[in-house]
């Protein structure tokens, strides 16, 4: 018998994109694209690569525990106390501290049906109950989530926008559902995608923390920033809720490079705005085409589209990677007839819309 908690031993590992270098060795392709993983097809800016070749002449030295240069600077930028900020390896970090320190085998976490794979995975890990609630247009359903609360209730996680059907929920429903909530449930809203999106009723949920003690906000610097290899994200909380995240952090969770690069990042506001406006012009891109060949989208305002290819996701999804193109399918969200498209470079889009031509005629033809 494993000695491992019931929890554990029923978890199904997170499976992400597919590596380039993998399909390379698979199917001995040299020129691959990878639309998979949502990263920003930019890379990182110029200010974050030197900072964070800089911190590796000091390699043999632990990193600051604390993050004090990246705290201040994100501070200054969030206008919030540095007691207020949590340093994770990833957002992805926050989240599992979240569901350590708040939640246990007796409690339940609530999200969303096709939500972020990390929610069930961070509840299950910790042996709590998952309590999914069923999407509205494939977003979330707020009023749905809020009558699923009871005592036992511990964790609610909002993804806005969500992964992987970049659907957003507005300021005016979000701050409805926390005036909803019990002073002993935290709610999550998960803005890792934050940056990219340009809608007028989106809400920058930072500023509430002040007057929702059991509100957390998490980013990251994966998405627009291009730091992804580097694993940093954050979390914005009450004082008091901070400082039980960092007792359960671990104490070197964050290393030097990705604290310079990060710190660098954030003074970058030129590449965040390239990164924005390719993503803008590449959606409009991917939208036309989808359009053109008959294929219904989720309007999204992340950094990615899911796309109803029409049948079973996962056929298109191996005659894409035959043509070295590597998009996501999501079936294991609930979304068998879905692949998530990352929004690329002009190039690796035109290369994504042709491939997919290829694959769908192919599957028609007789």
């Amino acid at each position: 018998m494993s000695p491992a908690t019931e929890g554990v031993r029923a978890l199904q590992p997170y499976q992400p994109g597919k590596p380039v270098e993998e399909l390379q060795r698979e199917l001995g392709l040299d020129d691959v694209i990878k639309l998979a993983s949502n990263e920003n097809p930019l890379g990182a800016g110029a200010k974050a690569i030197a900072a964070g070749r800089d911190a590796l002449a000091e390699a043999e030295r632990y990193p600051d525990g604390n993050g004090f240069a990246l705290k201040q600077g994100l501070a200054e930028q969030l206008h919030v106390p540095v007691e207020c900020l949590t340093l994770g390896n990833g957002s992805n970090d926050v989240l599992e501290l979240l569901a350590r320190a708040f939640v246990t085998p007796q409690h339940e976490v609530v999200f969303s049906a096709h939500a972020f794979a990390v929610y069930p995975i961070v509840t299950q890990a910790v042996g709590a109950r998952a309590v999914i609630t069923p999407a509205q247009d494939w977003g979330h359903d707020l009023p749905a989530m809020a009558a699923a609360i009871n005592e036992n209730t511990r964790l609610v996680f909002v993804a806005n926008p969500n992964n992987p059907t970049g659907t957003w929920v507005s300021s005016k429903a979000l701050q409805t559902f926390l005036q909803q909530v019990p002073a002993h449930v935290i709610v999550v809203v998960d803005e890792a995608y934050f940056e990219y999106v340009d809608e007028p009723s989106y809400p920058d949920t930072v500023p509430w923390v002040a007057r929702y003690p059991n509100l957390v906000v998490t980013r990251t610097f994966s998405k627009i920033h291009g730091l992804a290899a580097l694993r940093i994200g954050y979390g914005v909380s009450h004082p008091q809720v901070a400082d039980l995240l960092n007792r359960v952090r671990q104490p070197f969770n964050v290393n030097s490079v990705a604290l310079a690069a990060a710190r660098a990042a954030l003074d970058d506001r030129e590449h965040v705005q390239r990164s924005r406006s390719t993503n803008r012009a590449g959606m409009d891109q991917l939208a036309a085409a989808f359009s053109r060949l008959g294929l219904g989208f989720i309007p999204s305002v992340g950094n990615f589209v899911s796309v109803d290819v029409g049948r079973p996701c996962m056929e298109v999804y191996d005659g894409l990677l035959r043509q070295g193109v590597i998009v996501r399918p999501v079936a294991n969200y609930g979304m068998s007839h879905y692949l998530r498209v990352t929004v690329g470079t002009e190039a690796e889009n035109q290369r994504f819309i042709e491939a997919l031509e290829t694959t769908l005629s192919a599957a028609s033809s007789p």
